[in-house]
This record gives C-alpha cells, structure tokens and sequence, in this order.
C-alpha cells in the first residue's frame, strides 16, 4: 500500500476533514469568564494610574457597560491570540490592551470619568423616540446579506 505522499497526494481526504473539524471546534478558553481574566491576569499586566497620570480606574468596572464590554473583548483577543507563539502577545498588546485600556482609564470620555472619587453609576445617552415606521425589522429580510439595503 502506497502513501498518500508517494502517490502525489499532499494529504488525504480524511487528513483535510480532520483538520476542518479541528480548525472549527473552539478552542479551549484558559479562564472561564471576564472576571476571572481581569482578576488573574489583567490586575497584574497593567499598573494602576498613577497619581497625577489623570487616568482613572474604577474597582467596580463590571458595573460600567462600556467598561465590560471592553475588558470582555481584551480577554477573547487573549484567548485567541494567546495561541500565537511568535506575534500574539506583541498583537494582543498593541491592536488589543492598548487602544482599550486608554479608552477605558481616559479621564474625560472614559467610562470611570466619574469614578474619581469612587464608583458612579453611569447614566445612558439622553433618547428621542424615533418616528413609527421610520426603522424595519432588520433581523427578517429576504437578504442573506445583513448588510444588503433591498
């Protein structure tokens, strides 16, 4: 019986569909949640703002929408790049961590500016209601396309 590299063949059928389940089962997470990636990993990668830096922190940063939804996006970036052995953690750093970590400790727009003196709930964005029939239901258009405007 011949190989499939003495036959010509780069790989076998069954070679190529094992490694398109593989490539398509999730890969195992290292920490169960967000609160466990900024609890474990994130409170020791990152200093607190120094005095005078006027960056802010706020303890309670799972109470901030803005702020969890950032931190959640900063650790699946992680469990992802975390694979990479060459370029993850430089990519993690610069495309991740840093662009999110100045938005979030920025003392004027970030979502702890009012947590200077401790934690305030954020308010939302002040809403007009939009005029009846003015938006459709985006979720049930003929269109595969979620972006297709027919």
């Amino acid at each position: 019986m011949t190989s499939p590299r003495e036959e010509g063949q780069d790989e076998s059928l069954d070679d190529i569909l094992r490694d398109e389940e593989n490539a398509a089962r999730p890969a195992e997470l290292y920490y169960a949640n967000v609160l466990e990636f900024v609890s474990d990993r994130l409170a020791y990668l990152v200093p607190r703002p120094a005095p005078g830096s006027g960056r802010v922190w706020c303890p309670r940063w799972f109470a901030h929408a803005q702020a969890l939804s950032r931190l959640d996006s900063i650790w699946r970036a992680w469990e992802m790049l975390r694979f990479d052995p060459a370029l993850g953690m430089s990519n993690w750093w610069i495309h991740h961590a840093d662009p999110h970590l100045r938005a979030l400790t920025d003392p004027v727009t970030g979502p702890f500016a009012r947590c200077v003196g401790g934690h305030h709930n954020d308010e939302p964005l002040p809403l007009e209601a939009a005029p009846e029939g003015l938006f459709m239901d985006q979720r049930w258009l003929p269109s595969k396309d979620p972006f297709a405007l027919d």
